[in-house]
């Protein structure tokens, strides 16, 4: 590489903790340990606070979006890092880089809006308890994650783009073991002055000011504490802060400690040490820190591991429409008792090939450089988005088969509707996406590499999540507006938002205006690129001449428009025909195909005919690069 600037790089080396070959075993051996307790533990307060009514309240919703974010949070960094252990590697490519940098910063300041939106949980419930359940209302605790998860995206879509403005030298080594946002900016040939100012404006806006936050409420709950007259009062006040205040401690000490002090220490690793505490030690040790100190969340543990029943649903529920009512009742693909046990052992198979065939494809992806295209790039995050998109329903539809109960809440059904919806209409956008990176390989081979560039890739990929977010973020504020009577079953395995819409008692015309709509702009539109895309890639296998090439030149699209297939005519048979089925439970069979069956057979359908995919999941098996 010459001296000049050059904008077209390929990756950058992650220098890690440390070079000597004698401590990579160790190094791998504990941060895998450290990964697996961080998933496992947050996964498990996540199911405990699904499964039991008692923990159906404000503290903990919050505290299980904190665990999924914290599980996002570490898997944006860690298996990375594993990978270039275990295959001798420090590199990553330049799409790769941008991409985790832009989740990191993602998932980063959702944690520490999560951390103040609990501090101020704790603020209304220390210092104005009579008011607690008019102040945080559901509707408020929604509003106030689904802000926090759209400011954030914003957030990370600008830094992303920043640092795709600028241009790099030969220095390519980040002192890191994963793509800090102040490191990357600093290997820079280019002037940087602009992305400092908008790194530091964004630090102060949304690191310190939450910070101000956290510190006005515990202020506030100090004083109100102090005016208890018991000490055994005082005692019960403020162990509910506790917990919080222990993380907010180690998240804030660690995480500004590394970002104020950027400048002083960005020729080095000293930063690598310090940014281990908040993003991998941290969301390990924050559910230790949540259960042991937490009588009902170790009681919901005892009787989640224990396999007992978490209690009764809806004790009474007045005719009349309530807007405050406590949830609803999913009845699944069937209520015959003698079919449960075989429902659970199928769609927890389904389940878990799903997880294990989709993260495979990713490990492949990522640590085979013959891999670094475009098309693979689309993949691993069609990849990841079908993990996250089967995880939306399935280990809910699990946990209400084994605990013989059918209740969802309120919360629990919003919740699941925004992921839905995100994580559908994300699959949705990858497919068209990938539909137009064939068009282009096949009808502008010689213009490919200039076509799809990195920039352009990574701006396809950010601009569908930052799209998808919005109308998920819209669809769920429809339907928060909606009252509901005594009609809350519905026949479903899980909350689609048709079938949430049609039980309501007040008037549905602006949700089913707004659903409409987003299904032409979101589903038909992309639908429409793709049969464009294979119109004309079509016409240009038609004017090959041999018929190896024409075979060379589908053989590429097959494996494509075979998920395509499966997800639309499925998909839209469901969208588009439920005024017919939505008194029946016939949508739930079609919806599983596209919602759980479609993303387990994908990494089949994409590796048992590719030879390169193939050569590199065995190159991932022995170990070799």
């Amino acid at each position: 590489m010459g001296p000049q600037n050059d904008t077209q790089i390929t990756e950058f080396l992650l220098l890690g903790f440390s070079e000597d070959l004698e401590l990579q075993p160790l190094v791998f051996g504990l941060f895998l340990s450290m990964y697996l307790v961080t998933v496992l533990g947050n996964l498990l307060i996540i199911l405990a606070i699904v499964s039991d009514a008692h923990l159906h309240t404000p503290m903990y919703f919050f505290l299980s979006n904190l665990s999924f974010v914290d599980i996002c949070f570490t898997s944006t960094t860690v298996p990375k890092m594993l990978v270039n252990i275990q295959t001798h590697s420090q590199a990553i490519t330049y799409a790769g880089c941008i991409t985790q940098m832009q989740f990191f910063l993602l998932f980063s300041i959702v944690d520490i809006f999560l951390l103040t939106i609990m501090a101020y949980d704790r603020f209304v419930a220390i210092c104005h308890p009579l008011h607690y359940t008019v102040i945080i209302n559901p509707r408020l605790c929604v509003l106030l994650v689904l802000v926090s998860w759209i400011t954030s995206v914003l957030h990370a879509l600008l830094q992303s783009l920043m640092v795709l403005r600028l241009s790099f030298c030969t220095d390519l080594e980040i002192p890191h073991f994963f793509c800090e946002l102040n490191q990357v900016v600093h290997r820079a040939c280019s002037d940087t002055f602009l992305n400092d100012v908008v790194m530091y404006i964004a630090a102060v806006l949304l690191a310190g000011c939450p910070l101000a936050g956290i510190l006005y409420s515990y202020s506030r709950i100090v004083s109100s504490i102090r005016a208890i007259s018991s000490a055994q009062g005082k005692y019960k006040a403020f162990s509910t802060c506790a917990s919080h205040l222990s993380v907010v401690s180690l998240f804030y000490s660690t995480s500004l400690g590394v970002y104020l002090s950027s400048a002083v220490t960005q020729n080095s690793r000293s930063t690598a040490t310090a940014s281990v505490m908040y993003s991998v030690v941290t969301p390990m040790l924050n559910p230790f820190i949540y259960s042991l100190r937490n009588k009902d969340i170790k009681s919901a543990l005892g009787r989640l591991l224990g396999r007992e029943a978490l209690g009764t649903y809806i004790n009474h529920m007045g005719p009349e429409n309530d807007t405050g009512i406590s949830g609803f009742l999913l009845l699944g693909v069937s209520e015959d008792p003698r079919l449960q046990p075989f429902l659970f052992g199928l769609f927890l198979f389904m389940y878990l090939v799903t997880v294990l065939g989709n993260l495979l494809i990713i490990l492949a992806t990522i640590s085979d450089a013959h891999l670094h295209t475009p098309m693979y790039f689309f993949l691993s995050n069609l990849s990841f988005v079908d993990i996250c998109f089967t995880s939306t329903t399935v280990p809910k539809m699990l946990v209400n088969i084994q605990t013989h109960s059918q209740a969802i809440t309120l919360k629990g059904c919003i919740n699941q509707i925004y992921f839905f919806i995100l994580f559908g209409v994300l699959d949705n956008f990858l497919l068209t996406v990938m539909a137009y990176d064939r068009f282009v390989a096949i009808c502008h081979p010689l213009h490919y590499t200039v076509i799809m560039n990195r920039r352009l890739c990574v701006l396809l990929v950010l601009v569908s999540w930052i799209t998808s977010a919005l109308n998920s973020l819209l669809q769920s504020l429809m339907v928060l507006r909606l009252s509901f009577c005594t009609d809350l079953e519905i026949p479903h395995f899980f909350c689609e938002l048709n079938q949430v819409v049609l039980l309501a008692c007040s008037d549905t015309f602006p949700n089913d205006l707004v659903m409409y709509c987003a299904a032409g702009l979101l589903f038909c539109g992309p639908l429409a690129g793709i049969l464009y895309s294979y119109s004309k890639i079509v016409s240009s296998i038609r004017a090959i001449s041999s018929a190896q090439g024409k075979y060379k030149a589908f053989s590429t699209c097959a494996s494509h428009l075979s998920v395509v297939s499966l997800f639309y005519c499925t998909c839209l048979g469901v969208y588009f025909s439920t005024s017919a089925t939505h008194n029946s439970r016939s949508s739930a069979a079609a919806s599983v195909m596209y919602s759980v069956v479609t993303p387990m057979l994908n990494p089949f359908i994409y590796s048992l005919r590719n030879k390169d995919l193939t050569g590199a999941l065995r190159r991932l098996f022995k170990g070799k690069m």
